[in-house]
Protein backbone atom coordinates (compact mmCIF):
# COMPACT_ATOMS: atom_id res chain seq x y z
CA UNK A 1 0.00 0.00 0.00
CA UNK A 2 1.59 3.11 -0.93
CA UNK A 3 2.16 6.18 1.76
CA UNK A 4 1.78 9.89 1.57
CA UNK A 5 4.26 12.00 3.26
CA UNK A 6 4.10 15.65 3.74
CA UNK A 7 7.74 17.58 3.73
CA UNK A 8 8.18 20.77 4.93
CA UNK A 9 11.33 22.75 4.64
CA UNK A 10 12.03 26.92 5.74
CA UNK A 11 14.89 28.82 6.41
CA UNK A 12 17.39 31.53 4.14
CA UNK A 13 16.17 31.69 0.69
CA UNK A 14 19.46 30.47 -1.83
CA UNK A 15 19.33 29.30 -5.45
CA UNK A 16 19.35 25.39 -5.97
CA UNK A 17 17.39 24.46 -3.20
CA UNK A 18 14.26 23.48 -4.56
CA UNK A 19 16.27 22.08 -7.33
CA UNK A 20 18.88 19.88 -4.92
CA UNK A 21 15.62 18.39 -2.80
CA UNK A 22 13.73 17.22 -6.33
CA UNK A 23 17.06 15.36 -7.43
CA UNK A 24 16.68 13.48 -4.07
CA UNK A 25 13.02 12.65 -4.56
CA UNK A 26 13.66 11.92 -8.12
CA UNK A 27 16.35 9.07 -7.15
CA UNK A 28 13.74 6.94 -5.44
CA UNK A 29 10.74 7.80 -7.72
CA UNK A 30 8.77 9.05 -5.70
CA UNK A 31 5.57 10.67 -7.25
CA UNK A 32 4.76 14.41 -6.29
CA UNK A 33 0.94 15.20 -5.55
CA UNK A 34 1.07 18.03 -4.63
CA UNK A 35 3.48 20.93 -3.71
CA UNK A 36 3.81 24.68 -2.57
CA UNK A 37 6.57 27.14 -2.47
CA UNK A 38 6.58 31.27 -1.18
CA UNK A 39 9.22 33.14 -0.64
CA UNK A 40 8.75 36.32 2.06
CA UNK A 41 11.46 38.54 3.33
CA UNK A 42 14.21 35.96 1.73
CA UNK A 43 12.45 33.13 3.71
CA UNK A 44 11.62 30.01 2.31
CA UNK A 45 8.92 28.06 3.22
CA UNK A 46 8.28 24.74 0.78
CA UNK A 47 5.77 22.45 1.28
CA UNK A 48 5.58 19.09 -0.93
CA UNK A 49 3.28 16.16 -0.83
CA UNK A 50 4.99 12.80 -1.76
CA UNK A 51 3.62 9.25 -2.40
CA UNK A 52 5.87 6.30 -1.78
CA UNK A 53 5.07 3.00 -3.65
CA UNK A 54 3.89 0.02 -2.16
CA UNK A 55 6.78 -2.23 -1.07
CA UNK A 56 9.05 0.91 -1.08
CA UNK A 57 10.82 1.93 2.58
CA UNK A 58 10.84 5.57 3.23
CA UNK A 59 13.53 5.71 5.64
CA UNK A 60 16.41 6.32 3.01
CA UNK A 61 14.76 8.99 1.89
CA UNK A 62 13.92 10.43 4.99
CA UNK A 63 17.84 9.94 6.24
CA UNK A 64 19.17 11.53 2.63
CA UNK A 65 16.49 14.93 2.99
CA UNK A 66 17.72 15.40 6.53
CA UNK A 67 21.49 14.91 5.47
CA UNK A 68 20.56 17.44 2.38
CA UNK A 69 18.23 20.27 4.20
CA UNK A 70 20.80 20.16 7.05
CA UNK A 71 23.68 20.88 4.31
CA UNK A 72 21.43 23.55 2.82
CA UNK A 73 20.55 25.19 6.22
CA UNK A 74 16.98 24.20 5.98
CA UNK A 75 14.40 22.65 8.67
CA UNK A 76 12.54 19.95 7.55
CA UNK A 77 9.43 18.57 8.97
CA UNK A 78 7.71 15.21 7.85
CA UNK A 79 4.12 14.38 8.25
CA UNK A 80 2.67 10.98 7.38
CA UNK A 81 -0.60 11.55 6.12
CA UNK A 82 -3.35 8.46 6.46
CA UNK A 83 -5.21 6.98 3.97
CA UNK A 84 -8.98 9.04 4.97
CA UNK A 85 -6.84 12.26 5.38
CA UNK A 86 -5.86 11.41 1.71
CA UNK A 87 -9.03 10.71 0.25
CA UNK A 88 -10.28 13.73 1.95
CA UNK A 89 -8.02 16.69 0.41
CA UNK A 90 -8.94 14.12 -3.10
CA UNK A 91 -12.52 14.60 -2.58
CA UNK A 92 -12.50 18.96 -1.81
CA UNK A 93 -10.55 19.90 -4.51
CA UNK A 94 -13.79 20.97 -5.75
CA UNK A 95 -14.61 23.35 -3.38
CA UNK A 96 -15.58 27.46 -4.12
CA UNK A 97 -12.79 29.25 -4.79
CA UNK A 98 -12.50 33.14 -4.30
CA UNK A 99 -10.05 36.04 -4.47
CA UNK A 100 -10.09 39.11 -1.87
CA UNK A 101 -7.51 41.91 -2.78
CA UNK A 102 -6.93 44.33 -0.18
CA UNK A 103 -6.21 47.86 -0.97
CA UNK A 104 -5.02 50.89 1.02
CA UNK A 105 -2.34 53.29 1.06
CA UNK A 106 -1.12 50.89 4.15
CA UNK A 107 -2.13 47.23 4.76
CA UNK A 108 -1.89 47.33 8.62
CA UNK A 109 -2.04 43.84 10.89
CA UNK A 110 -5.10 45.32 12.34
CA UNK A 111 -6.80 45.26 8.85
CA UNK A 112 -5.70 41.72 8.27
CA UNK A 113 -6.85 40.60 11.21
CA UNK A 114 -10.31 41.57 10.74
CA UNK A 115 -10.56 40.33 7.36
CA UNK A 116 -8.71 36.94 7.95
CA UNK A 117 -11.47 36.86 10.67
CA UNK A 118 -14.14 37.68 8.71
CA UNK A 119 -13.35 34.84 6.17
CA UNK A 120 -13.21 32.48 8.75
CA UNK A 121 -16.04 33.67 10.68
CA UNK A 122 -18.13 32.62 7.19
CA UNK A 123 -16.78 29.09 6.88
CA UNK A 124 -13.74 29.62 4.39
CA UNK A 125 -10.71 28.99 4.75
CA UNK A 126 -7.30 30.81 3.39
CA UNK A 127 -5.17 28.68 1.12
CA UNK A 128 -2.79 31.65 -0.09
CA UNK A 129 -1.14 35.06 0.91
CA UNK A 130 0.66 37.31 -1.72
CA UNK A 131 1.70 41.27 -1.72
CA UNK A 132 1.08 42.32 -5.31
CA UNK A 133 2.45 46.03 -4.52
CA UNK A 134 5.89 46.53 -4.57
CA UNK A 135 8.56 47.03 -1.67
CA UNK A 136 7.64 50.01 0.37
CA UNK A 137 10.93 52.12 1.56
CA UNK A 138 11.05 53.20 4.98
CA UNK A 139 12.56 56.18 3.64
CA UNK A 140 10.68 59.32 2.53
CA UNK A 141 6.62 59.64 2.19
CA UNK A 142 5.08 59.04 -1.03
CA UNK A 143 1.20 60.11 -1.05
CA UNK A 144 0.91 57.77 -3.64
CA UNK A 145 2.07 54.63 -2.62
CA UNK A 146 0.04 51.51 -3.12
CA UNK A 147 -0.57 48.76 -0.95
CA UNK A 148 -1.95 45.33 -2.45
CA UNK A 149 -2.27 42.05 -0.86
CA UNK A 150 -4.47 39.17 -2.82
CA UNK A 151 -5.95 36.23 -1.21
CA UNK A 152 -7.16 33.49 -2.20
CA UNK A 153 -9.51 31.23 -0.04
CA UNK A 154 -12.23 28.80 -0.18
CA UNK A 155 -14.89 27.01 1.31
CA UNK A 156 -16.97 23.70 0.47
CA UNK A 157 -20.00 25.81 0.49
CA UNK A 158 -20.90 28.74 -1.08
CA UNK A 159 -21.04 31.78 1.33
CA UNK A 160 -20.02 34.49 -0.69
CA UNK A 161 -23.14 36.81 -0.39
CA UNK A 162 -22.77 37.57 3.47
CA UNK A 163 -19.15 37.27 3.11
CA UNK A 164 -19.08 40.05 0.58
CA UNK A 165 -21.54 42.12 2.88
CA UNK A 166 -19.25 41.57 5.91
CA UNK A 167 -15.97 42.44 3.91
CA UNK A 168 -17.73 45.95 2.43
CA UNK A 169 -18.43 46.71 5.94
CA UNK A 170 -15.09 46.71 7.19
CA UNK A 171 -14.03 49.34 4.10
CA UNK A 172 -15.95 51.96 5.78
CA UNK A 173 -14.57 51.03 8.99
CA UNK A 174 -10.94 50.90 7.47
CA UNK A 175 -11.28 53.27 4.35
CA UNK A 176 -9.72 50.37 2.70
CA UNK A 177 -10.71 48.97 -0.87
CA UNK A 178 -12.04 45.21 -0.64
CA UNK A 179 -12.62 43.48 -3.74
CA UNK A 180 -14.45 40.20 -3.51
CA UNK A 181 -13.95 37.78 -6.90
CA UNK A 182 -15.03 34.34 -7.65
CA UNK A 183 -12.17 32.30 -8.82
CA UNK A 184 -12.89 31.08 -12.82
CA UNK A 185 -11.15 30.99 -15.88
CA UNK A 186 -12.33 34.88 -16.83
CA UNK A 187 -10.95 36.18 -14.05
CA UNK A 188 -6.96 35.25 -15.24
CA UNK A 189 -8.41 36.36 -18.72
CA UNK A 190 -10.03 39.77 -19.07
CA UNK A 191 -9.74 41.14 -22.44
CA UNK A 192 -11.70 44.54 -22.34
CA UNK A 193 -11.87 47.68 -20.54
CA UNK A 194 -14.42 50.45 -20.55
CA UNK A 195 -14.17 53.58 -18.97
CA UNK A 196 -16.57 56.32 -18.52
CA UNK A 197 -14.81 59.64 -18.82
CA UNK A 198 -15.80 62.55 -16.41
CA UNK A 199 -14.88 61.91 -12.96
CA UNK A 200 -13.64 58.55 -13.74
CA UNK A 201 -10.46 58.70 -16.72
CA UNK A 202 -10.27 62.70 -15.82
CA UNK A 203 -10.94 64.40 -12.60
CA UNK A 204 -13.75 66.58 -13.46
CA UNK A 205 -16.97 67.14 -15.32
CA UNK A 206 -16.44 69.13 -18.84
CA UNK A 207 -19.58 70.17 -19.02
CA UNK A 208 -19.22 71.82 -15.36
CA UNK A 209 -15.83 73.00 -17.00
CA UNK A 210 -17.35 74.87 -20.47
CA UNK A 211 -20.34 76.05 -17.71
CA UNK A 212 -17.86 77.85 -16.27
CA UNK A 213 -16.24 79.41 -19.33
CA UNK A 214 -19.82 80.31 -19.87
CA UNK A 215 -20.71 82.02 -16.50
CA UNK A 216 -23.79 79.50 -15.72
CA UNK A 217 -21.08 76.99 -13.36
CA UNK A 218 -23.82 77.03 -10.57
CA UNK A 219 -26.58 76.43 -12.35
CA UNK A 220 -24.89 73.29 -14.21
CA UNK A 221 -22.91 71.73 -11.36
CA UNK A 222 -26.31 71.72 -9.61
CA UNK A 223 -27.83 69.48 -12.14
CA UNK A 224 -25.04 67.27 -13.22
CA UNK A 225 -24.56 66.20 -9.24
CA UNK A 226 -28.47 65.98 -8.95
CA UNK A 227 -28.36 63.68 -12.08
CA UNK A 228 -25.22 61.68 -10.93
CA UNK A 229 -26.90 60.55 -7.33
CA UNK A 230 -29.37 59.19 -9.94
CA UNK A 231 -32.61 61.84 -8.72
CA UNK A 232 -32.53 62.94 -12.49
CA UNK A 233 -32.98 61.02 -15.43
CA UNK A 234 -30.01 61.66 -17.27
CA UNK A 235 -31.12 62.41 -20.93
CA UNK A 236 -33.15 64.87 -19.23
CA UNK A 237 -30.76 66.59 -16.47
CA UNK A 238 -28.03 66.57 -20.02
CA UNK A 239 -30.25 68.45 -22.44
CA UNK A 240 -31.07 71.01 -19.45
CA UNK A 241 -27.80 71.33 -18.97
CA UNK A 242 -26.22 71.40 -22.25
CA UNK A 243 -29.36 74.37 -23.22
CA UNK A 244 -27.41 76.23 -20.46
CA UNK A 245 -24.10 76.04 -22.72
CA UNK A 246 -26.08 78.16 -25.84
CA UNK A 247 -23.97 81.06 -27.05
CA UNK A 248 -20.67 79.76 -26.01
CA UNK A 249 -17.92 80.69 -28.52
CA UNK A 250 -16.63 77.81 -30.11
CA UNK A 251 -13.07 78.65 -29.69
CA UNK A 252 -13.09 78.55 -25.79
CA UNK A 253 -14.04 74.83 -26.11
CA UNK A 254 -10.89 73.46 -26.25
CA UNK A 255 -9.47 75.40 -23.15
CA UNK A 256 -11.00 73.03 -21.09
CA UNK A 257 -8.46 70.43 -22.55
CA UNK A 258 -5.74 71.37 -20.20
CA UNK A 259 -7.81 72.65 -17.32
CA UNK A 260 -9.09 69.11 -16.19
CA UNK A 261 -6.21 66.83 -15.16
CA UNK A 262 -6.58 62.41 -15.80
CA UNK A 263 -7.20 60.71 -12.62
CA UNK A 264 -4.44 59.23 -10.36
CA UNK A 265 -3.04 56.28 -12.47
CA UNK A 266 -4.75 56.70 -15.47
CA UNK A 267 -1.86 56.80 -17.38
CA UNK A 268 0.21 54.15 -16.15
CA UNK A 269 -2.71 51.74 -16.22
CA UNK A 270 -3.51 52.39 -19.88
CA UNK A 271 0.03 52.07 -20.85
CA UNK A 272 -0.02 48.99 -18.96
CA UNK A 273 -3.30 47.79 -20.68
CA UNK A 274 -1.51 48.58 -23.85
CA UNK A 275 1.11 46.64 -23.48
CA UNK A 276 -0.67 43.61 -22.15
CA UNK A 277 -2.66 43.68 -25.54
CA UNK A 278 -5.32 44.42 -24.16
CA UNK A 279 -8.73 46.85 -25.93
CA UNK A 280 -9.50 49.77 -23.96
CA UNK A 281 -12.88 51.59 -24.92
CA UNK A 282 -14.57 55.58 -23.63
CA UNK A 283 -18.33 55.25 -23.41
CA UNK A 284 -19.10 58.69 -22.02
CA UNK A 285 -22.16 61.15 -21.26
CA UNK A 286 -19.51 63.90 -21.62
CA UNK A 287 -18.78 64.71 -25.27
CA UNK A 288 -16.38 63.45 -27.88
CA UNK A 289 -14.19 66.48 -28.28
CA UNK A 290 -12.50 65.75 -24.68
CA UNK A 291 -13.08 61.67 -26.06
CA UNK A 292 -10.95 61.69 -29.11
CA UNK A 293 -8.43 64.17 -27.25
CA UNK A 294 -7.61 61.38 -24.63
CA UNK A 295 -7.92 58.95 -27.05
CA UNK A 296 -4.81 60.31 -29.32
CA UNK A 297 -2.74 61.12 -25.82
CA UNK A 298 -3.55 57.82 -24.00
CA UNK A 299 -4.07 54.90 -27.24
CA UNK A 300 -7.66 53.98 -26.71
CA UNK A 301 -9.05 51.99 -29.38
CA UNK A 302 -12.58 53.30 -28.94
CA UNK A 303 -14.77 56.54 -27.98
CA UNK A 304 -18.22 57.06 -27.74
CA UNK A 305 -19.72 60.34 -26.38
CA UNK A 306 -21.75 63.40 -27.43
CA UNK A 307 -21.06 65.24 -30.59
CA UNK A 308 -21.76 69.10 -29.03
CA UNK A 309 -23.04 71.27 -31.99
CA UNK A 310 -21.77 74.48 -32.92
CA UNK A 311 -22.75 76.77 -35.39
CA UNK A 312 -21.44 79.75 -36.52
CA UNK A 313 -18.50 79.65 -34.28
CA UNK A 314 -21.12 79.16 -31.03
CA UNK A 315 -22.62 75.90 -29.00
CA UNK A 316 -25.97 75.91 -30.14
CA UNK A 317 -27.20 74.43 -26.63
CA UNK A 318 -27.66 71.00 -28.13
CA UNK A 319 -25.85 68.15 -29.33
CA UNK A 320 -26.07 66.62 -33.67
CA UNK A 321 -25.78 62.66 -32.04
CA UNK A 322 -28.41 60.07 -30.34
CA UNK A 323 -27.38 60.99 -26.31
CA UNK A 324 -24.94 58.22 -24.87
CA UNK A 325 -26.80 57.74 -21.66
CA UNK A 326 -26.50 54.50 -19.43
CA UNK A 327 -28.95 52.31 -21.43
CA UNK A 328 -26.67 53.24 -24.83
CA UNK A 329 -23.45 52.99 -23.22
CA UNK A 330 -24.72 49.15 -21.68
CA UNK A 331 -25.50 48.67 -25.82
CA UNK A 332 -22.12 50.57 -27.10
CA UNK A 333 -20.64 48.08 -24.93
CA UNK A 334 -22.29 44.55 -26.37
CA UNK A 335 -21.23 46.08 -29.67
CA UNK A 336 -17.66 46.38 -28.93
CA UNK A 337 -17.13 43.34 -27.26
CA UNK A 338 -18.91 41.55 -29.90
CA UNK A 339 -16.81 43.00 -32.55
CA UNK A 340 -14.09 41.90 -30.82
CA UNK A 341 -15.14 38.56 -29.68
CA UNK A 342 -15.09 39.67 -26.46
CA UNK A 343 -17.68 37.64 -23.85
CA UNK A 344 -18.95 39.70 -21.72
CA UNK A 345 -17.75 37.74 -18.84
CA UNK A 346 -14.49 39.35 -19.93
CA UNK A 347 -14.95 42.69 -20.11
CA UNK A 348 -14.04 45.45 -16.97
CA UNK A 349 -16.52 48.09 -16.67
CA UNK A 350 -15.44 51.15 -14.50
CA UNK A 351 -17.53 54.20 -13.78
CA UNK A 352 -18.64 56.60 -11.10
CA UNK A 353 -22.13 57.70 -11.87
CA UNK A 354 -25.88 56.30 -11.58
CA UNK A 355 -25.67 56.32 -16.16
CA UNK A 356 -22.69 53.85 -15.28
CA UNK A 357 -24.61 51.33 -13.82
CA UNK A 358 -26.17 49.42 -16.84
CA UNK A 359 -22.90 49.18 -18.18
CA UNK A 360 -21.22 47.89 -15.18
CA UNK A 361 -23.97 45.32 -14.19
CA UNK A 362 -23.45 43.69 -17.62
CA UNK A 363 -20.00 43.03 -17.39
CA UNK A 364 -18.16 40.82 -16.04
CA UNK A 365 -15.81 43.33 -13.78
CA UNK A 366 -18.01 46.20 -13.06
CA UNK A 367 -16.19 48.52 -10.66
CA UNK A 368 -17.66 51.82 -8.73
CA UNK A 369 -14.51 54.02 -9.21
CA UNK A 370 -14.44 56.81 -6.34
CA UNK A 371 -18.03 57.09 -6.85
CA UNK A 372 -21.41 58.29 -5.39
CA UNK A 373 -23.14 55.99 -2.65
CA UNK A 374 -25.51 55.32 -5.10
CA UNK A 375 -23.05 53.49 -7.53
CA UNK A 376 -21.11 52.21 -4.76
CA UNK A 377 -24.06 50.23 -3.34
CA UNK A 378 -24.89 49.18 -6.49
CA UNK A 379 -22.01 47.86 -8.46
CA UNK A 380 -20.44 44.41 -7.63
CA UNK A 381 -17.17 46.17 -7.25
CA UNK A 382 -15.97 49.35 -5.11
CA UNK A 383 -12.60 51.15 -5.58
CA UNK A 384 -12.17 54.38 -3.49
CA UNK A 385 -8.67 55.20 -1.74
CA UNK A 386 -6.73 54.61 -4.66
CA UNK A 387 -5.92 55.62 -8.19
CA UNK A 388 -7.28 53.92 -11.34
CA UNK A 389 -3.80 51.94 -11.52
CA UNK A 390 -5.06 49.41 -8.50
CA UNK A 391 -6.83 48.72 -11.16
CA UNK A 392 -4.17 46.16 -12.55
CA UNK A 393 -4.23 44.24 -9.31
CA UNK A 394 -7.69 43.11 -9.95
CA UNK A 395 -6.58 41.00 -13.09
CA UNK A 396 -3.51 39.86 -10.75
CA UNK A 397 -0.92 41.87 -12.40
CA UNK A 398 2.29 43.01 -9.99
CA UNK A 399 4.49 45.56 -9.61
CA UNK A 400 7.06 43.71 -10.23
CA UNK A 401 5.47 42.48 -13.45
CA UNK A 402 5.10 46.03 -14.49
CA UNK A 403 9.03 46.57 -14.35
CA UNK A 404 9.47 43.56 -16.20
CA UNK A 405 6.95 44.88 -18.73
CA UNK A 406 8.40 48.29 -19.06
CA UNK A 407 11.97 46.44 -19.52
CA UNK A 408 10.91 44.40 -22.61
CA UNK A 409 8.89 47.71 -24.31
CA UNK A 410 12.28 49.87 -23.77
CA UNK A 411 14.28 47.02 -25.15
CA UNK A 412 12.29 46.26 -28.24
CA UNK A 413 11.65 50.04 -28.81
CA UNK A 414 15.27 50.71 -29.03
CA UNK A 415 15.59 47.72 -31.08
CA UNK A 416 13.00 49.21 -33.66
CA UNK A 417 14.68 52.36 -33.52
CA UNK A 418 18.01 50.67 -34.06
CA UNK A 419 16.36 48.83 -37.06
CA UNK A 420 15.30 51.89 -38.74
Amino acid sequence: MSKYILINLSGGDKPGQTSSIANILAAYDVRILDIGQAVVHETLALAILIEIPAGKEFTPLKKELIVQAHELDLQVKFTPINQEAFDHWVKTQGKHRFIITILGRVVTAAQLARVSATISDNGLNIDRIERLSGRLSLTGNNPHTNACIELEISGETDSSKPLRADLMALTQTFNIDIAFQRESIHRRNRRLFAFDMDSTLIQGEVIDELARLKGVGDEVAKITAAAMRGELDFKQSFTRRIALLRGLPANQIEKVLQTIPLAEGAERLISTLNLLGYKTAILSGGFTFFGKYLQEKLGIDYVFANELEVIDGAVTGKVCSEIVDGKKKAALLKEIAEKENISLDQVVAIGDGANDLPMLSIAGMGIAFHAKPLVRKSADHSLSFLGLDSLLYLIGVRDRDLSAITRSAAVESAASQKQS
